[in-house]
């Protein structure tokens, strides 16, 4: 690290989870750097075992699976070792703030510590990043096609803009297609891993239709509705306030004509 001065060390660090619910997600891996202030660095990182299931749609994100972490440490079992990496030093992450360090002080909770980290600096390269890149239509006009965008929030205006951009990315980037249907795919990855608009429903590896929230979170529908008590959930979901896409899924599902997809 070259250009930023520190006072005492830093640790940078990463969480991979079953999910973003702070308070329900467990860690399944673990990554800390330390840097002291003279530059001398070393490192910590391990699997965790969350005991709980790893759902579908985080291993699509992170690669673990279960079988990954059965015989990994819990993080009750590496707290202590987590606690002494972590005293007196400032924290440094990527969406840190809103995210890794929150979670990771709910597990420290859970497995008994009372650590907390008054007085300590966090460092968000995210939020660096939000500050100091535009990320909106006239930023891109200007990075992509190095022209000043007139007219910003004219429909026609951002529409030529958008042409240009489009154009201009496919010029930049040889990792970026020039061909319609190859790029529809560079632009929407997830087709086809999901049943619907909304990412409700995940097909698994086995071809079967998977919960990505609530309390069936992880489980397949074939199986919920095998279970009586599954079916009135379902039942329940379709008096609510879900679209009808969705309903139609939890219809098919009840009534058993529920396809499983081809693998």
């Amino acid at each position: 690290m070259q250009n930023l001065k520190l006072t005492r060390p830093l640790v940078v660090f990463d969480l991979e989870t079953t999910g973003i619910n702070v308070e329900k997600d467990r860690i399944v891996q673990i990554a800390m750097i330390k840097v002291d202030p003279d530059g001398s660095r070393n490192t910590f990182e391990t699997l965790v075992n969350p005991e709980q299931p790893i759902p579908p749609e985080a291993t699509a994100v992170h690669g673990i699976k279960d079988v990954d972490v059965r015989d990994k440490p819990t993080f009750s079992q590496i707290r202590r070792e987590v606690e002494d990496y972590l005293a007196d030093v400032d924290l440094a992450g990527f969406n840190s703030v809103n995210f890794d360090l929150p979670l990771l002080q709910a597990e420290l909770a859970r497995a008994g510590s009372e650590m907390d980290f008054p007085g300590v600096r966090h460092l968000d390269a995210m939020k660096i990043f939000h500050r100091m890149e535009r990320r909106d239509l006239t930023a891109a006009y200007k990075l992509y096609c190095g022209k000043d965008l007139t007219g910003a929030h004219n429909a026609l205006a951002d529409t030529e803009a958008t042409l240009e951009i489009l154009d201009a990315q496919i010029e930049r980037y040889d990792e970026v297609p020039d061909e319609v249907d190859a790029l529809h795919g560079f632009c929407n990855p997830d087709e086809g891993k999901y049943l619907d608009r909304k990412r409700k429903f995940l097909w698994s590896d086995e071809g079967e239709a998977v919960f990505t929230f609530g309390k069936f979170q992880g489980k397949s529908l074939n199986a919920v509705v095998a279970d009586q008590r599954g079916r009135s959930y379902l039942e329940w979901m379709l008096g609510k306030d879900f679209s009808e896409e969705i309903k139609g899924i939890l219809r098919d599902a009840l009534d058993g004509a529920l396809p499983k997809k081809e693998v």
